[in-house]
């Protein structure tokens, strides 16, 4: 009797899913080499290899289309039983999350300690970019959970819907704007990264409600956009939830150029093939938290 080992049957998947061993490798945080030697102890104890290599494509051979059905049938089973049986508390890991910086600025702090209470045993590793990034990222395997303006539409994506962030118009409480507030105060607009989604509907915006002669002043950074704002540098709609406490602490003001962005809608998404039951239970945890946050 054969005595499969799991990790390699894991890896194979893997390597399989990633489209090589390339980036299999990054997804695993091992070297090619080290990929490449599971593969080949996996083939050592079938007996029969299961990529073609004479085709240079990695192409399944035909006993590794059929491995690959039954690794499916041992996985969905393995996550059965990490469902139904395994103590969260002996959970082990790491689960490697993407977030916006507007989520990491909010609620994110609360919902990373609720997931360190649940999976006390589980590493988490964080990384704060926009959104097509962390798109990108999730598409490639290179992260497990997204914070990001979503959904993703992709047939192997799940999304989770994430409470919205209303926007509001801000300016500096500590310098004296002149002009009026329909125009923007002549300010240029502290923005969004240009590549996102909302840099694209507030330029829109401003060009047809004020005109072409507003600068708009992109940031990837939302903390740096606040500095920015304070500053007097210019104006910009930001996140409510975000913005108020520098409103209650005396540096920004509200003002009403009779409009408003839409708010931002975000999502909490995932690879769902292969199931993770891990992922899954974090993504409703997050829409959670953010729900309570948002309630406050």
């Amino acid at each position: 009797m054969i005595r499969l080992n799991l990790e390699q049957l894991r890896t194979f998947m893997i390597v399989v899913r990633s489209g090589g061993v390339v980036r299999a490798a990054q997804s695993l945080h091992l070297t090619q080499p080290a990929v490449t030697a599971r593969i080949k102890a996996l083939e050592d104890t079938l007996g029969t290899p299961v990529f073609d290599r004479s085709s240079g494509t990695g192409k399944l051979t035909k006993r590794g289309e059929i491995l690959l059905q039954y690794a499916h049938k041992l996985e969905t089973l393995a996550n059965e039983i990490e469902r139904d049986i395994v103590d969260p508390d002996g959970i082990e890991g790491t689960l490697r999350i993407g977030t916006s910086e507007t989520i990491a600025q909010g609620w994110l702090p609360d919902f990373i300690g609720a997931l360190n209470a649940q999976f006390p045993k589980l590493q988490i590793e964080l990384n704060v970019d926009v959104s097509v990034n962390l798109r990108n990222a999730l598409l490639a395997r290179e992260i497990d959970l997204a914070f990001l303006l979503g959904p993703i539409s992709e047939f192997s994506v799940d999304n989770v819907d994430l409470p919205p962030y209303a926007l509001g118009w801000y300016r500096s409480a500590q310098v004296a704007h002149s002009g009026r507030a329909e125009g923007l105060y002549g300010k240029p607009v502290i923005t969004y990264a240009k590549n996102t989604r909302p840099y694209r509907e507030l330029r829109d915006a401003v060009l047809a409600r004020v005109g072409p002669d507003i600068q708009l002043f992109p940031s990837s950074s939302l903390s740096a956009a606040m500095r920015l704002v304070t500053s007097g540098l210019g104006v910009a709609a930001l996140p409510k939830t975000l913005a108020e406490p520098f409103v209650a602490a005396g540096d920004l003001r509200r003002f009403d150029p009779g409009w408003v962005p839409s708010p931002l809608v975000f999502t909490a998404s995932y690879v769902a093939d292969p199931p993770n039951q891990v992922v899954e239970k974090a993504s409703i945890l997050a829409q959670t938290i953010a729900r309570s946050a948002s309630s406050t």
